[in-house]
């Protein structure tokens, strides 16, 4: 039998309920939101759209999550984005024949993505640059250099098996989706089932007591940066193969804010320390349905930033213990104890 004192208790509770009250919401004032029909063989509907487009900030949540845990930022993911789907779709060509095999062309992508994240890694790690610094240079430069790798056009994509990866389905279910369920089981698997997870959150709780206990601290801030942008050279993809082009100047643009945003509402802190892999696919699932929600309302883009800054205010206020304290102290109830 479940218990949920002890269930209300774990970090991941508070990103479900605000998950739950979007849901809510929807079933109540969006026509049709939970409607789900069959065609083609494929499963459509809003639901189906939000595990869809929340593939890629899935995807790079899961190489920020470590990122974070060890009180580290990544701003550059969404430059890495552009660079990856720059890469695939100059390997491909826009012939509806490949100018190279897909799989030459998808590891070619994350080889570069891999060795952006290197030069992250090595900043923050080798020469002691703070995080965000070291990756706004990124940010700024990886831009470029999409740019560069498309020579500044649009790169448009008609050889038709790529788009496998961000159009097709299996089983009903959009095949991004899965992409995602294997990078999370494996990612679980090693930072759960070995060591490594342990020595990522003492590596951010306090990496000078994680250096003299003997963890080599250099090399998992190395390792996790490494890690980051290889995921978010995934995301690339994924991008690339939706949309069949590749836009240096606009893909990925402000994915980055919405993949961070996934892993604070998915419960782990910026601090460093503990970390929440499923809490960030919870938070990506958040941000994309609110995301759904306001297109459906048709509010303006110039309000739409104010709401969702709202609904980020108000699962950060939940996921407070303090504050619930003090709510809870309000009505005569007695302090959170976590």
């Amino acid at each position: 039998m479940v218990d949920l004192t002890a269930f209300t208790k774990k970090k991941i509770f508070w990103p479900l309920v605000a998950l739950g009250v979007l849901m809510l919401f929807n079933l109540f004032f969006t026509p049709n939101f939970f409607r789900l029909e069959i065609k083609d063989g494929h499963l459509y509907g809003n639901l189906i759209d939000i595990i869809k487009n929340a593939a890629p900030i899935m995807l790079m949540a899961i190489g920020l999550t470590l990122v974070i845990a060890t009180k580290g930022i990544d701003i550059s993911v969404g430059s890495i984005v552009a660079i990856s789907a720059g890469v695939v779709a100059m390997m491909i060509g826009s012939g509806t024949t490949p100018q190279f095999p897909f799989a030459v062309a998808i590891g070619a992508a994350l080889l570069v993505s891999v060795l952006a994240g290197a030069w992250n890694g090595m900043l923050v790690s080798r020469l002691g640059m703070q995080p965000i610094i070291a990756t706004l240079i990124l940010l700024v430069a990886g831009r470029g250099i999409a740019m560069v790798t498309t020579n500044a056009m649009i790169i448009w994509l008609y050889a038709r098996p790529f788009a496998i990866i961000g159009q097709g389905y299996f089983l009903g279910l959009p095949f991004s989706i899965y992409i995602v369920a294997v990078l999370l089981f494996i990612t679980t698997v090693v930072t759960r089932r070995t060591a490594l997870g342990l020595f990522i959150e003492s590596v951010g709780i306090n990496r000078t007591a994680a250096r003299f206990t003997g963890i080599n601290a250099k090399n998992i801030l190395l390792g996790v940066y490494m890690f980051s942008a290889f995921a978010a050279g995934m995301a690339g993809i994924v991008v690339c193969s939706t949309v069949m082009s590749a836009d240096g100047n606009n893909a990925g643009d402000g994915y980055e804010m919405s993949a961070i945003l996934a892993v604070v509402l998915g419960g782990t802190s910026l601090n460093g320390g503990k970390f929440y892999l499923y809490g960030s696919m919870v938070g990506a699932l958040i941000v994309q349905t609110l995301t759904t929600t306001i297109y459906a309302f048709g509010v303006p883009p110039e309000i739409s930033k104010i709401v969702i800054a709202a609904v980020v205010i108000c699962v950060s206020l939940l996921q407070s213990r303090k504050f619930r304290s003090l709510f809870m102290q309000m009505f005569g109830k007695r302090a959170v104890q976590e």
